[in-house]
């Protein structure tokens, strides 16, 4: 029986705390499913997924890693851990050489070509969305209206 750890995070305060607890059900339920023991579970709460060195979730997370604690982390999505292409690759290294593997309900098995493509689609939507942002709050100041 593989003993996993369970990944979840949410990105900003304007997100529900809920999330979290919705993504660690699903991956229990994918975890049945599989007959995984859940040897861990890790989370980042209102923190982005920009960054992986301020994010205390992720960095117990690698540490135990290491220590052999687990073979598999599982997360709702690759976006869930990060979307930061560099970061992404970095984290994948780094368990790959632990021989831990990561696994998603949205994309499944993660491969180097997972950490290529979905961090160049991911690079892509931070860029998309800040110029969203940016032209929602120039919109804004432009009408007199505070942040």
């Amino acid at each position: 029986m593989a003993r996993i750890a369970l990944y979840a995070r949410y990105s900003s305060d304007m997100q529900s705390t809920s999330s979290i607890d919705d993504q660690f059900r699903i991956c229990r339920d994918q975890a049945a499913r599989e007959k995984w023991k859940v040897a861990g579970t890790y989370k980042d709460a209102a923190i982005s997924g920009a960054s992986v060195t301020l994010r205390p979730g992720i960095q117990a997370l690698l540490q135990d890693a290491t220590a052999g604690k687990f073979e598999i982390v599982l997360a709702e999505a690759l976006d869930r851990v990060s979307r930061d292409q560099a970061d992404v690759a970095i984290l994948f290294k780094h368990l790959k050489f632990a021989g831990v593997k990561i696994v998603t309900l949205a994309e499944g098995e993660i491969s180097e070509l997972h950490v290529g493509l979905k961090g160049t689609m991911n690079a892509l939507f931070l860029k998309d969305l800040a110029a969203k942002t940016h032209r929602g709050l120039r919109g804004r100041v432009e009408k007199g209206k505070a942040g």
